[in-house]
């Protein structure tokens, strides 16, 4: 949505000055910058262009800056919207009065808006509803302001038979009824006993149905209590999960005697008689306890559900994140296999591009047990295709397998080592719709087995091909906002693959599609034209694809590679809008385009005065600064920066560990309460949070991260369970 006032600077339009403030603020960016940053998104570039490609603008944010600034643009947009049509609904009542408008303008949360906006919404037919329409509401205006001297008398005058009005008791009701939903919809005491109840209120949890809990997941909640404002968020979605599953019932117990005084110093006159201020303590409990407190527990539990999920998702896309930018074990040729028992291990062999060279199948596990026969299968692919890595899934079936192969490794003297591939995900894509046409002449396990060896190749090209959710990186993931969680997982993945660049003759669609401003439709006609008329000898050649225009190429081609073509220039990330103006910095250098990733250039480039080349090539530093970086190192993968993948050579049982025992192991995943570490047994074992470091750990992400091999010792190991119990803490004892 625009929201352009006059006035231009460099980048445009510039949004309305009370949004921008709004924005600054929350999002902790200057306001200055703020206003740049949407109106590069409202003139439609990305995110990833604008953090790659527009620094000098932006003052440098990355990624997760932008699109907080974007998302807290939104936020404010639609808090903005909301104000103007509730105040417009309020006005054509003719009941919008200057302190009332000022209130609603001055909102900085929608949930103020709404408290605001309560008296004032139409309402379905209520009790209140009722009694005002038997004409009852002058009587509780009066009774409200507390001047009445004989309540009695008053509530006569209004007996009906129309109504059904006969007694006092009945007037009164319907008095009582008026005034409990007029303190319900008052904004300031909706305010307050929220915060109270957030402050003080107990949540409580008990069993509802044992019987619907058939591992006793839920058995710690059965008879729970905690203060609300102390809950975590895994907590909350584990409490939310088993109310909905219909094992746990779960309240908000308030401190209703606190916020029942409150409501009667707040309401109730000294100086009224008697009657009234038994009719006003009636309506309060009426209306907190009918009214207000059902409300505010469903206004608190769905915030408290929002934060959750928030973080949830925070969690796996830090995790996710990680998980693509995994370093890919580049040039080798890699023996896939898919374990299984009955139907065999698949084979798949594939070449250092990741082309399938040969598919087989071998029975070294139950029940056929055929051993020689599955070494001399693997021995004639070692010697045939000269494998350097097998690469083995870890589904069912991967404990017996690993073994068969680290034996097939000893007991033949080779060198080659293996590694233990995390296949969550794998089935799904090689069922897929897309795994059908890469591999139409392949069996749903052998594209499984092609896929957890190309994995090992490039985990980013090959994990983009499956949904996310699949992956196995989450926390509670099918307990958040779906779209929510789609929203934010796509975001890291466009993230990622821009970040790390891709190849346009290699990559899939797949893979295109997430690239800055490409969509499915051009990603599929890259790669058609690709297949068509072979490989692309320049990025200018990508102009004529179809409906790839001009601002899409802009967005796109400098995360776009053409690795062997015409120009040196456009296997780098330099963007073809600066080529100018670095073949005239490789001129004042005495260097050629041949020169590009050479000693002579790097020695060149040190001894520059990066400042004084910003100025005389009229182009700011950073973009200066990314120019050298890229001529210096130009096909630089930010994933080569990560820990390489651990490879193995022998095996282990969960048998042969024991307390104590110091062993390598790489993190994968991360949750609230630890991380779950692959020590090369079939199990990984978990790290409890506090045993990550030796010092209070806030967040297990503030010590590790998908990926990351870590140093780890046994502390316990249950073999019946299958729990293994780890330490990042050394015991000196």
């Amino acid at each position: 949505m625009k929201r352009g006032i006059k006035g231009g600077t460099d980048v445009g339009i510039i949004i309305e000055q009370d949004l921008a403030k709004v924005v600054a603020k929350e999002s902790g960016v200057k306001e200055s910058i703020v206003q740049k940053v949407i109106a590069l998104l409202e003139e439609g570039n990305t995110v990833p262009f604008i953090a790659r490609y527009r620094k000098e603008v932006t003052g440098g944010l990355d990624e997760v800056q932008i699109k907080t600034v974007q998302d807290k643009y939104q936020y404010a947009v639609n808090l903005s919207d909301r104000k103007q049509e509730v105040l417009r609904i309020i006005d054509e009542q003719g009941k919008l009065t200057e302190e009332l408008e000022k209130e609603i303008k001055g909102a900085t949360q929608l949930q103020r808006v709404e408290d605001l906006y309560r008296p004032y919404k139409q309402k379905r037919r209520t009790k209140a509803t009722i009694a005002k329409e038997k004409g009852l509401e002058p009587l509780a205006e009066l009774i409200w302001k507390q001047e009445l001297i004989n309540v009695t008398g008053e509530a006569e005058k209004y007996y009906s038979e129309e109504h059904e009005l006969h007694t006092v008791e009945e007037v009164l009701s319907g008095v009582n009824d008026i005034i409990a939903e007029w303190i319900s919809d008052e904004a300031a005491f909706r305010e307050h006993i929220r915060d109270v109840t957030f402050k003080q209120g107990i949540l409580e949890a008990e069993v509802k149905d044992k019987e619907k809990d058939e591992k006793s997941i839920y058995e710690m909640y059965y008879e729970y209590h905690e203060p609300v404002r102390s809950l975590v968020p895994h907590r909350v979605l584990a409490l939310n999960r088993g109310e909905k599953e219909s094992v746990l019932k779960v309240g908000i117990q308030p401190p209703i005697q606190p916020i029942i005084d409150y409501l009667h110093k707040q309401i109730v006159n000294r100086s009224a008689i008697e009657e009234v201020k038994e009719i006003l303590f009636s309506a309060i409990e009426d209306g907190y306890k009918r009214l207000i407190q059902p409300s505010i527990e469903r206004e608190i539990r769905t915030s408290l559900t929002e934060k959750a999920e928030e973080h949830a998702i925070e969690v796996f896309s830090v995790n996710l994140k990680n998980l693509l930018l995994q370093p890919p074990l580049k040039g080798r040729t890699i023996l896939g296999v898919d374990p299984a028992y009955r139907t065999g291990c698949k084979l798949v062999v594939v070449d250092e591009t990741g082309k399938v060279l040969e598919v087989g199948v071998m029975y070294p596990t139950a029940p056929k047990n055929d051993i020689a026969g599955s070494e001399k299968i693997v021995l004639k692919l070692v010697q045939k295709y000269n494998i350097e890595l097998v690469a083995i899934g870890n589904g069912t079936a991967s404990r017996e397998t690993e073994q068969f192969i680290s034996d097939v490794i000893g007991n033949n003297d080779l060198n080659i080592p293996y590694i233990i591939v995390n296949e969550a995900g794998a089935s799904v894509y090689s069922a897929s719709e897309l795994a059908r046409e890469e591999f139409p002449d392949l069996q749903v396990e052998q594209r499984s087995a092609a896929s957890i060896a190309r994995r090992v190749q490039d985990p980013l090209a090959e994990l983009v091909k499956i949904d996310p959710k699949s992956i196995g990186v989450g926390q509670y993931q099918h307990d958040v906002s779906q779209k929510a969680l789609n929203e934010s997982l796509t975001f890291v993945v466009e993230t990622a693959v821009n970040q790390v660049g891709v190849n346009v003759n290699t990559a899939s669609a797949s893979l295109l599609q997430y690239v800055s401003g490409l969509s499915k439709t051009v990603a599929r006609n890259i790669v058609k034209k690709r297949n068509d008329e072979g490989k692309f000898a320049s990025r200018a050649e990508l102009k004529k694809i179809p409906r790839l225009g001009a601002k899409t190429y802009e967005q796109a081609i400098g995360f776009l590679r053409i690795i062997d073509g015409k120009n040196p220039l456009d296997r780098t990330p330099i963007h073809p809008e600066t080529y100018s103006q670095t073949q005239k910095l490789l001129d004042i250098m005495d260097c050629g385009l041949n020169d590009i990733g050479t000693d002579k250039l790097r020695d060149k480039i040190n001894k520059l005065d990066k400042k004084e080349m910003a100025q005389q090539l009229e182009i700011g530093e950073p973009t200066l600064i990314d120019i050298l970086n890229a001529l210096s190192r130009p096909e630089r993968d930010p994933r080569d920066d990560f820990p390489q993948p651990l490879l193995k050579q022998n095996v282990m049982t969960l048998e042969d560990l024991k307390p104590g025992m110091e062993m390598q192991g790489t993190v994968r995943n991360v949750v609230d309460f630890g991380v779950f570490v692959d020590i090369g047994v079939k199990q990984d074992g978990l790290v409890h949070i506090s045993k990550m470091a030796n010092k209070f750990v806030k967040h297990p992400m503030d010590v590790a991260s998908v990926g990351d091999v870590v140093t780890v010792w046994v502390e316990q190991v249950d073999v019946d369970k299958g729990r293994i119990a780890l330490s990042m803490i050394e015991d000196k004892k």
